[in-house]
């Protein structure tokens, strides 16, 4: 059993995660219309992670990222979901299917069990990054 299912934070059995993404989730806070959705589903074998990633009213996209982390923190960046733009987006941002973290990334997250471990325990979050919001637009916690 892994420690985030020892806690209890969310069932074990739990395998999709969502999140809604607003600037007043960033720290610090950004005023802004923007907002997104991120629907997270992880396999049974923790071999695949599957996401949508979804926005409306934001320009000039230039990254957006699972990163770990508490709420009210910020955190460094585990896997990426966009990267590329800038680009202005009503609807799909991005719909992929990883198989792993970011190599070398320092949430030091090697498997997406790892992943999934930081998720249920609340631990971490979606960041979409534009030009004007480098270090992040809009932003909501997985759960």
């Amino acid at each position: 059993m892994s420690p985030a299912t020892a806690q209890g934070h969310v069932p074990p059995d739990q395998r999709n995660f969502r999140a809604h993404l607003t600037g007043s989730e960033e720290v610090p806070p950004v005023e802004t219309k923007a907002q997104g959705q991120v629907l997270v589903s992880f396999d049974k074998e923790f071999t695949e992670l599957s996401y949508t990633l979804i926005v409306a009213n934001i320009d000039d996209v230039v990254a957006a990222h699972i990163h770990c982390g508490p709420a009210g923190q910020n955190g460094p960046v585990g896997v990426t979901l966009f990267g590329g733009g800038p680009t202005s987006a009503n609807g799909i941002l991005a719909k992929e299917t990883v198989t792993e973290p970011n190599p070398g990334n320092a949430c030091d997250w090697t498997s997406l069990e790892d992943v999934y471990d930081a998720v249920q325990s609340g631990e971490a979050y979606v960041n979409v990054h534009t030009l004007g919001n480098p270090s992040g637009e809009i932003r909501g916690q997985l759960d």
